[in-house]
C-alpha cells in the first residue's frame, strides 16, 4: 500500500517541492564542493644536497678544520655503535636465554659472516663483564 505521506518526485528522482498548503518546505540538500584554487601552487624545487654546510665554506683552513672535526665525530659514533652491536650480539648469544641465537643466526640478522659474529659476541661479553678496580 503506498505511503499517503510520501512526496511525489520529479523525473530525476528528486522529491518535488511542496505545493501550497502541503506543509513547510524543506531546504534543498546542499552539496559541498572543494574550494576552487585561484592559483597554481609552485612545484617544490629540490634543494641542492648539503653536507653539514661544508660546501658553503670558502676558506680552505676552515674547511679542513670543520671537515676534520666531523670525521672525528663520525669515527667516534661508529666506534660507539659497534660497541652497542657487540653488546647486543653477546646478549642474543647468552646461553642463559631460552631464545639464545647461534653465531650463524646473529650473522644473518646483522649481515655479518659467522666468524665475525663470533668475534663480536666475544667482544660484547668483554664489554659486559664488570670491570675490576685498577683496570682501565
Amino acid at each position: 500500500m503506498p505511503d499517503s505521506h510520501a512526496r511525489p518526485s520529479d523525473p530525476s528522482g528528486s522529491p518535488a517541492p511542496d505545493g501550497p498548503g502541503q506543509g513547510t518546505p524543506e531546504p534543498p540538500a546542499r552539496r559541498l564542493r572543494p574550494a576552487q584554487l585561484l592559483f597554481e601552487p609552485q612545484a617544490a624545487e629540490p634543494e641542492p644536497e648539503r653536507f653539514f654546510d661544508l660546501e658553503s665554506i670558502d676558506d680552505p683552513a676552515e674547511l679542513l678544520r670543520r671537515s676534520t672535526e666531523l670525521a672525528i665525530a663520525f669515527r667516534a659514533a661508529a666506534d660507539r655503535a659497534t660497541d652497542f652491536q657487540a653488546v647486543a650480539a653477546a646478549q642474543l648469544a647468552d646461553t642463559r636465554r631460552f631464545d639464545a641465537l647461534s653465531a650463524v643466526e646473529i650473522a644473518a640478522r646483522a649481515d655479518w659472516t659467522p666468524d665475525y659474529a663470533e668475534k663480536m659476541v666475544e667482544y660484547g661479553r668483554g664489554l659486559l663483564r664488570p670491570r675490576r678496580h685498577g683496570e682501565g
